[in-house]
C-alpha cells in the first residue's frame, strides 16, 4: 500500500476502542505519527504504548471530550505544538443512546447532540485550517443510519445524516483549498456500540454477521493515503445487508 502516510500526523476521535483503535493502529501500521483522543487517558495510553512498540512512529495521548469545545480546541493545539499541524483528522467519536422517540430522555437527546454533531463541528473548526495548510484530509465517521431510515432510533440517525450534510456541503466549501473529506458508512461493526436495549454489537454479532473494525480503519486509511483526489463516500455493509430490511 501507498506509503503516503509516512511521518504524517493524523488525530483519531473516539480512539480508545472500536474504529477508533483500530484507525489508530492501521494509521501508525501507514507510517503516520497518531494523536489519540478520547476521555479514557488508561486505556488510550495502553493503546498508545501497543503501537510505539510495534510500529516506528510517534504517538500523543490528549484525553478529551469532545462535547466540551475547550477540550477540542486543546487538543488540535496540542497536535500542533508536538508535530508542527495537522495532515488528518478522523471525526470518529460517536454515541447512541435510547431509541423510542416518545420515550427518549432529555439527557439522553442531549448526550447524542453534542457527541455526535457538537463534537464533530468543534473540531473539524478546529483543524481546518491546519489541514488546509498542508493538503490534508478531514475523515467523517457517520453511518449507514445517516444514509436510510433508522426506526430503531431516530434521533441518532439524524445526527448521522447532519454529519454526511455537513461533510459534503464542507468539501464544497474547503475543497478547492486542496482539502480532501471523506464519509465513511459502516453499518454493522463488532465494538462496543450499543444497541438501543444496551447490548454491544461486539455481544450480538459474531464474526461472520458484522463487519471488523480494521474493516473500516483500512478504508479509513485508503481515504487518507489519497495524495490529490478526495474519496467523497466510501459504505461498509456485511455482504447481504440489502437482503434484509434496514434495521
Amino acid at each position: 500500500m501507498s506509503d503516503a502516510l509516512d511521518q504524517q500526523t493524523a488525530i483519531v476521535t473516539g480512539a480508545s476502542s472500536g474504529i477508533g483503535a483500530a484507525t489508530c493502529r492501521e494509521l501508525a501500521a501507514a507510517g503516520a505519527n497518531v494523536v489519540l483522543a478520547a476521555r479514557s487517558e488508561d486505556r488510550l495510553t495502553e493503546l498508545a504504548d501497543e503501537i510505539e512498540t510495534t510500529h516506528e512512529v510517534e504517538t500523543l495521548v490528549v484525553p478529551t471530550n469532545v462535547r466540551e469545545e475547550d477540550d477540542v480546541d486543546a487538543l488540535i493545539e496540542a497536535a500542533v505544538d508536538e508535530f508542527g499541524g495537522i495532515d488528518v483528522l478522523v471525526n470518529n467519536a460517536g454515541l447512541a443512546r435510547g431509541g423510542e422517540v416518545e420515550s427518549l430522555s432529555t439527557e439522553a437527546y442531549e448526550t447524542m447532540q453534542e457527541t455526535n454533531v457538537d463534537g464533530v463541528f468543534y473540531a473539524s473548526q478546529a483543524a481546518i485550517p491546519h489541514v488546509r495548510e498542508r493538503n490534508g484530509h478531514l475523515i467523517f465517521v457517520a453511518s449507514f443510519a445517516g444514509r436510510h431510515p433508522r426506526p430503531a432510533n431516530p434521533v441518532y440517525a439524524a445526527s448521522k445524516w447532519w454529519v454526511r450534510g455537513f461533510a459534503k456541503s464542507l468539501a464544497a466549501q474547503i475543497g478547492d483549498g486542496g482539502v480532501g473529506v471523506t464519509i465513511v458508512n459502516p453499518a454493522e461493526v463488532r465494538t462496543e456500540f450499543e444497541t438501543p436495549d444496551g447490548e454491544t454489537f461486539a455481544k450480538r454479532y459474531d464474526e461472520d454477521e458484522a463487519s471488523a473494525p480494521s474493516e473500516v480503519a483500512a478504508a479509513i486509511r485508503f481515504a487518507a493515503s489519497q495524495d490529490h483526489s478526495s474519496v467523497s463516500e466510501l459504505d461498509i455493509n456485511r455482504r447481504d445487508k440489502f437482503a434484509d430490511t434496514f434495521n
